[in-house]
């Protein structure tokens, strides 16, 4: 006779207890990033994913800095598909800036993999993860966050108990909502992106990523190309709202580049919003913190968050190891999350944002403008919220733009 198997859902039921010192809902770089760090400092934690896998499908262009390396530490090499030694920044008429990486180079790595193994190490430092797994709502006692109702497997929805829930789980964040977190960004914050991974293209050099600047390309964007191997790249494109969607402005790219694009194909096609701006001043409730794109702890340059998630995220756990050992965790004490991200990265990332506010004013024109002066170093030091002065400079060569320079001084 055979035996009854048990089913994915009665596993994942009977893995999951009443109550933790911390529940995360997102299994993206922030939540990981917590729930690792959290459980390495002996708290029992639970790490729900909404997404039936983990890190699919991809929200990103995948590119990760040796800056995030050195913070994430040795990543597999199934992680990893190429190392990026520069970039060939583009404006409208075809001048372009060389950047060098040296040492500080970089690597586009495989998000599906990249991401399982994040949860796996939180995993490892014994974090309980649960894909398919959804935070539908939270449980109060007056104000303060006391735990959530989610659904295991898809199923039934159950009540978890516990003394801090972080919300991790994306721009939407409707479990920061459900929380009473208002979280809504401003529209002028959101890019929408869409992004085709190809195969069979023509690449000048597949060790350097190439970036596409213009209003006619991408309007309030940019447009990329990031190359996974000789012949395969993420082409991808984020914009501002306008009359155009994203993906119309990606296929006439690729359309008017047969050079490139002649003979590629699409191998897999991504969209979604990407926060650029709109910081949160308070990230806290009684019992609740929020990271990562659901905080809109994002790059506004180039819509990277996935060292800013991860950075977060670490942030966030230490402040909720203090909590827990005070036996306090209210909003004024978990409070000081905010305070030292805004010292660390929201202060940086501020300046990088006004950076973004002052492109978006930019005409074609001046874009070639600046780019006959510009340099890779300052390039690179303007998406880390430095240069500043060395592209006020820039600008204040054209009488028109003196005003607008002087935003960045």
């Amino acid at each position: 006779m055979l035996k009854s198997v048990p089913s994915a859902r009665d596993n994942g039921e009977k893995m999951i207890k009443g109550s933790y010192d911390v529940i995360v809902a997102g299994a993206g770089p922030g939540g990981s990033s917590v729930a690792k760090t959290v459980a390495e400092m002996g708290y029992s934690v639970l790490l729900l994913e909404k997404r039936q896998e983990i890190g699919s499908p991809k929200r990103c262009g995948e590119g990760l800095t040796m800056k995030t390396i050195d913070i994430l530490g040795d990543i597999p090499k199934n992680c990893i598909t190429r190392r990026i030694k520069g970039a060939t920044v583009f404006a409208p008429n075809g001048n372009h800036v060389l950047i060098d990486y040296g040492e500080e180079g970089g690597y586009i790595i495989e998000r599906k993999m990249f991401d399982k193994w994040l949860a796996m190490r939180a995993s490892r430092s014994g974090a309980t993860v649960v894909a398919h797994s959804e935070v539908t709502d939270v449980l109060k006692d007056g104000e303060k966050i006391v735990g959530i109702k989610a659904t295991i497997g898809g199923e039934e929805e159950r009540e978890i108990k516990a003394k801090v829930v972080v919300a991790a789980d994306g721009v939407e964040s409707t479990v920061s909502r459900k929380a009473g977190l208002d979280t809504t960004n401003q529209l002028v914050n959101i890019d929408s992106g869409y992004q085709y991974e190809m195969s069979n293209l023509k690449l000048e050099n597949s060790k350097r990523i190439f970036l596409y600047f213009g209003n006619e390309i991408a309007p309030r964007g940019y447009l990329w190309i990031f190359p996974k191997g000789d012949d395969v790249a993420n082409v991808g494109i984020g914009t501002g709202l306008t009359g155009r969607s994203a993906k119309y402005y990606l296929d006439k790219f690729i359309e008017e580049n047969p050079g490139i694009f002649g003979q590629a194909s699409i191998i897999e096609a991504n969209s979604g919003a990407i926060p650029v701006g709109g910081f949160l001043e308070n990230m806290v409730l009684d019992g609740f913190m929020v990271v990562g794109d659901a905080a809109h702890q994002v790059n506004p340059i180039h819509g990277g968050g996935l060292k800013e998630a991860t950075l977060a995220g670490e942030i966030a756990a230490s402040v909720i190891d203090k909590a827990i050992k005070k036996n306090d965790v209210s909003e004024k004490v978990l409070s000081e999350y905010s305070k030292i991200w805004w010292k660390e990265r929201g202060s940086k990332l501020k300046k990088v944002e006004k950076l973004r506010q002052v492109m978006e004013k930019l005409s074609d024109d001046d874009f070639n403008m600046v780019s006959e002066s510009l340099t890779g170093d300052v390039a690179i030091g303007l998406t880390r919220g430095g240069k500043m002065l060395s592209l006020a400079k820039i600008l204040m060569k054209k009488p028109a733009l003196v005003k607008l320079a002087r935003h960045l001084i």
